[in-house]
């Protein structure tokens, strides 16, 4: 009797303290703008996909590259994703919706660095509703992050910020208020369709910027792994697979050229070891695209809003075209 006493307590104990920390995190998690991309593309079918880092983000607007093909489209790109946060999206899409296309923006200093541990997995993760791709995830990235990350939301809050906005972060919650216009600041838009759009900055105005240098010897073992199941998952399921290597300026891949050279041999390769198309607007398709700083916002390539617009445009007649022949 006294063992059995002492287990209800200890059920008792784990079921308050999950629904605490339940509460706690939905009252306090801040509503990111991934909240409205994972919900967008798990609740509207969505023809073509963009993944990648924040390259993709603001270089790659789905509107633009889509105009007039009657297709739909989403960009689920953001600073920190890695393959493996691409591939347990794909997984979660597939779950949900059946896209036609997958447009992998490839940075490939991420390639060569390890997944940073702590609120990085959360920003993917916890979005995620529950599912078979959310187990998966879970499973799949504990042996690589701190474990209170994903079951304890709240070790990661800024407690202080996260306070002072708890009334508005229920009400958009408990709403369901997906209103793009809380993530309009004083230098950048997030849209509708996932695309951040930059405003301009005077190149004067640049803060210094070294890219990640790239080697064969320096590529992180377990992206490329993640990128494999990428690959293989689209082709299970019939997405046609596009990767691509976005534009920077022309001074940031001069001062780096033996990096960039090396990177676009060694992915030149593997894609098509692959049996999927690469486009390079550094190396094969540099001419296709503008170089010049003013169409950016920083040395890094980040596009400002005109300037990836016309990309994409461009993006679209050119890649998306030939390829969806």
């Amino acid at each position: 009797m006294r063992n059995f006493r002492r287990i209800i307590r200890v059920i008792v104990c784990v079921i308050l303290t999950f629904a605490i920390l339940t509460g706690l995190d939905y009252i306090l998690y801040p509503c990111t703008f991934m909240r409205n991309d994972i919900h967008t593309v798990t609740s509207e079918q969505r023809d073509v996909i963009i993944m990648g880092t924040s390259n993709g983000k603001m270089d790659l607007d789905p509107d633009s590259m889509l105009e007039g093909t009657g297709l739909t489209g989403h960009n689920l790109c953001v600073g920190g994703e890695y393959p493996m946060d691409s591939y347990y999206m794909m997984k979660l899409i597939l779950e949900k919706q059946s896209p036609k296309v997958l447009v992998f923006e490839l940075d490939p200093g991420y390639i060569t660095t390890k997944k940073e541990e702590g609120n990085n997995y959360l920003l993917f993760y916890h979005e995620f509703p529950i599912s078979f791709a959310k187990l998966s995830y879970f499973m799949g990235a504990m042996p690589e992050c701190d474990f209170r990350t994903a079951l304890f939301p709240s070790y990661e809050y800024s407690l202080q910020y996260e306070i002072s906005h708890m009334k508005d972060t229920v009400r958009r919650k408990t709403t369901g208020d997906y209103d793009v216009s809380y993530f309009k600041g004083k230098v950048q838009e997030y849209h509708e369709n996932g695309f951040i759009e930059k405003y301009p900055v005077d190149v004067s105005k640049f803060p210094s910027y070294t890219p990640e240098q790239f080697s064969a010897e320096a590529v992180y073992q377990e992206n490329m792994e993640y990128m494999d199941k990428l690959i293989a998952l689209c082709k299970e399921n019939n997405v046609t697979f596009i990767a691509a290597t976005m534009p920077i300026p022309a001074v940031t891949l001069s001062e780096n050229w033996d990096s960039f050279e090396a990177a676009d041999t060694y992915f030149s390769d593997y894609f098509k070891a692959q049996g999927v198309p690469y486009y390079n607007f550094n190396m094969e398709y540099y001419s296709a695209y503008s170089h010049d700083a003013s169409m950016y916002v920083d040395y890094d390539g980040h596009m400002n809003g005109d300037s990836a617009r016309a990309f994409s445009k461009l993006f679209g007649k050119m890649v998306l075209q030939k390829e969806l022949k």
